[in-house]
């Protein structure tokens, strides 16, 4: 079995420092690849020199990048940012594979009363995973009744990711019938997520794929640990005992939805 980490920052500083010894580790699990979102323009660059770092092709673990804009950093942007994510991207076709990650926070929209700035951002990378033909990794939380409608109306032609998915069946369901996928990772591992756990169990396996988020989203039992795309392999453990089917079918049909998503 080979397993890729969705959503991983790599190039945040808790894992950069030894990044080289964590991909070693990761290719001893087995985990082939790594997708590593971007979260503002300060750290687009990071994310496209990391995957081209010479001292880490010797590694057998591919590393792919996403650019966007995330909701929590939007307080110093304006129009002229979006407009460099474009040129970026327009630059970046080849080594870009997902706009991202993008969304929209109800959290922060509250505590800094930009619910529309959020919309205004989303919107225009929703229009650049349409324009550049490439899925969108969505970033949510408190927010599905404000990203769903928006998805809606401007629906990418690939879709995308519903990170760190956290939700019930129906809401699940909302973004599975627009060609979404989920992001599965450490919710589903504290008991506590009902909700989203029941959703899990119920979706088509067609719908999933795996995640760290690291090193955000601690696991749990992890609480206050730093996160690393090592426990990947247990968040696939934690999926596997929710679901039916046989753990290398599981582990063949989220990598078919790795491929389809980002490489078809």
């Amino acid at each position: 079995m080979f397993f890729t980490d969705s959503h991983c920052h790599l190039d945040f500083t808790e894992l950069i420092a030894s990044l080289s010894k964590l991909l070693q580790d990761c290719e001893q699990q087995n985990i082939a690849k790594i997708i590593i979102p971007s979260i503002s323009p300060a750290n687009w660059d990071k994310v496209l020199e990391l995957i081209l770092k010479p001292e880490l092709k010797k590694i057998n673990i591919k590393l792919y990048a996403c650019l966007g804009i995330h909701p929590w950093f939007l307080k110093d942007l304006n129009e002229n940012h979006l407009a460099l994510l474009n040129k970026k991207i327009k630059q970046k076709q080849t080594q870009v594979i997902a706009i991202g990650e993008s969304g929209i926070d109800g959290v922060i929209a509250k505590e800094h009363n930009n619910l529309v700035k959020q919309q205004e951002f989303f919107i225009y990378q929703l229009h650049l995973a349409q324009q550049y033909q490439l899925p969108i990794v969505v970033h949510h939380r408190q927010s599905h009744h404000h990203i769903l409608p928006l998805i809606k109306a401007n629906l990418p032609a690939k879709a995308g990711v519903i990170h760190a998915f956290s939700g019930s069946y129906q809401e699940a369901k909302n973004y599975i019938d627009l060609g979404f996928k989920l992001g599965i990772g450490g919710t589903i591992t504290y008991p506590r997520a009902i909700k989203t756990i029941k959703a899990v169990k119920k979706v088509p396996l067609s719908s999933l794929l795996l995640e760290t988020d690291a090193p955000a989203m601690p696991l749990f039992g992890y609480q206050g640990q730093v996160n690393t795309p090592l426990q990947l392999t247990n968040v696939f453990d934690c999926l596997a005992k929710l679901r039916h089917e046989d753990k290398a079918d599981i582990a063949a049909q989220i990598e078919e939805n790795i491929q389809e998503l980002f490489f078809s």
